[in-house]
């Protein structure tokens, strides 16, 4: 990694904070892309030790001209690009009879929406450099789960996007792929309306839902997209990782 430029979205909390986090552990250059400006200063902080380095970019992934500008800026200050990781994502519950299409709309434009055009943009560049593409998917991508509709159909759409965009860029030496976690300590159901009780429930019934016994970590998750990332899975294109404590093997309970 070293010395490769990485480019990070959801970099402010959960999964995109831990990747950038590992990313510059192995001395990869990373623009950091979030939305919270303290939660970005911090990350830069904390990788002050290692031997890469986090630039915070503050900037809202559903607004075409921020993400313009932000490919734009990561290429003219490094000359290149090498890594995408795409981590922003939200979740609300919501079934077929109670999810808004205000809802509907949010969900796809933040989970779906962005990384297409976040792919789009940076394709000539990750061309240029044979670099590759990490999106973080959900379990619930690969089975269904009730009452998070909009969720699991954004997550679908992620896992087939990914498939798709694989096939038509490996030709052109740019790998895709997606890792699809189960429940990982974040505060992703918090951001989604869960209460701190509702949130703790939900974390002790995980150690039930996963046959591993627990919820997983951000880090566990980062290290899969930094293998991803790196040229050891350079024969790796088009597939949607499972990393969730065995919860995509079991029934509905």
């Amino acid at each position: 990694m070293r010395d490769k430029v990485a480019l990070v979205t959801g970099a402010s909390s959960g999964i995109g904070r831990a990747a950038a986090i590992r990313l510059a552990s192995e001395g990869a250059i990373v623009m950091a892309v979030g939305r919270n400006q303290n939660e970005l200063g911090s990350l830069r902080d904390e990788a002050h030790e290692f031997d890469g380095v986090v630039k915070p970019h503050l900037a809202d992934v559903t607004e075409t001209s921020q993400v313009d500008r932000l490919v734009a800026d990561t290429v003219e200050a490094h000359g290149r690009l090498d890594i995408l990781v795409n981590a922003a994502g939200i979740i609300k519950n919501g079934s077929i009879e109670s999810t808004t299409l205000a809802d509907w709309d949010k969900m796809m434009n933040v989970n779906l929406r962005s990384m297409f055009y976040l792919m789009q943009k940076c394709i000539p560049h990750l061309v240029a450099t044979k670099g590759n593409i990490v999106n973080v998917s959900s379990v619930t991508g690969l089975r269904a789960f009730p009452n998070v509709l909009a969720y699991c159909v954004s997550k679908a759409g992620t896992d087939q996007l990914t498939r798709c965009v694989a096939l038509e860029l490996a030709p052109k030496g740019v790998r895709v792929n997606a890792v699809n976690p189960g429940v990982v300590v974040t505060n992703l159901h918090k951001r989604g309306g869960m209460n701190d009780d509702t949130y703790k429930t939900f974390l002790e019934n995980a150690k039930n839902t996963h046959p591993l016994g627990r919820p997983g970590t951000p880090e566990e998750v980062a290290d899969l997209i930094a293998f991803l990332a790196s040229d050891q899975a350079g024969w790796i294109t088009g597939v949607t990782y499972s990393i969730d404590g065995g919860r995509g093997q079991t029934c509905a309970r």
